[in-house]
């Protein structure tokens, strides 16, 4: 079961905390609200899913401390960082990390929610994309040694007659391998099984 999009609000400023957090809510999000990095480090799970909105600067953890030990937990969440006119060279460091946008104070509605939707749109993207690896993966698995090899070579564009020679065995073994390979993967052709090999290797 997918669990559902929630924007987490990390701001030590009770004030700003709560505003960003009514703001989503009035758009239609689920938000919770953290007064500490700390504290939602204690919250987030690798399964949570939306995006983490946070201040740069805070007393103990900062943003960039909070978006470094999510990583370091497998929590992926984009995150978006809030930032004051002097805190934009700590914002630009938060991108090269990963974050997935920054907000300069002060900043109208309209910016956060568009930053807030293109955020969980990137984080639904990213969750399909890992739930189609896990599948690919899962049939890949139930594959053979030999299978596997078969299905590398041909990958790769050998022919049944090279792959044959390669693992020095017939072209009918290879053939009748390729067949289950193709069968155990659910691939509906050679273009469907290389896309799924792909996916595997860019994960």
């Amino acid at each position: 079961m997918t669990a559902p999009a929630i924007v987490h609000v990390v701001d030590d400023d009770d004030a700003i905390r709560r505003a960003l957090t009514m703001l989503a809510r009035s758009a239609g999000y689920e938000a919770r609200s953290y007064v500490s990095a700390e504290a939602a480090l204690e919250s987030l799970t690798p399964d949570s899913a939306g995006c983490v909105v946070t201040d740069v600067r805070m007393p103990g953890m900062s943003g960039l401390d909070l978006q470094s030990a999510l990583r370091a937990r497998g929590v992926d969440l984009p995150v978006i960082v809030i930032t004051g006119h002097g805190d934009v060279p700590m914002a630009v460091r938060a991108l090269k990390q990963g974050a997935a946008d920054f907000i300069e104070k002060p900043f109208d509605d309209e910016a956060f929610l568009s930053s807030i939707a293109m955020a969980i749109a990137a984080d639904a993207k990213a969750a399909s994309l890992r739930g189609a690896r896990a599948d690919i993966a899962a049939r890949v698995a139930q594959l053979t040694l030999r299978e596997r090899e078969v299905m590398t070579l041909v990958v790769q564009g050998l022919s049944n007659h090279l792959a044959a020679d390669a693992l020095n065995i017939s072209v009918r073994t290879v053939e009748n391998h390729r067949a289950r390979v193709m069968e155990k993967m659910g691939a509906r052709g050679l273009s469907d099984l290389v896309r799924m090999v792909l996916k595997l290797e860019d994960a």
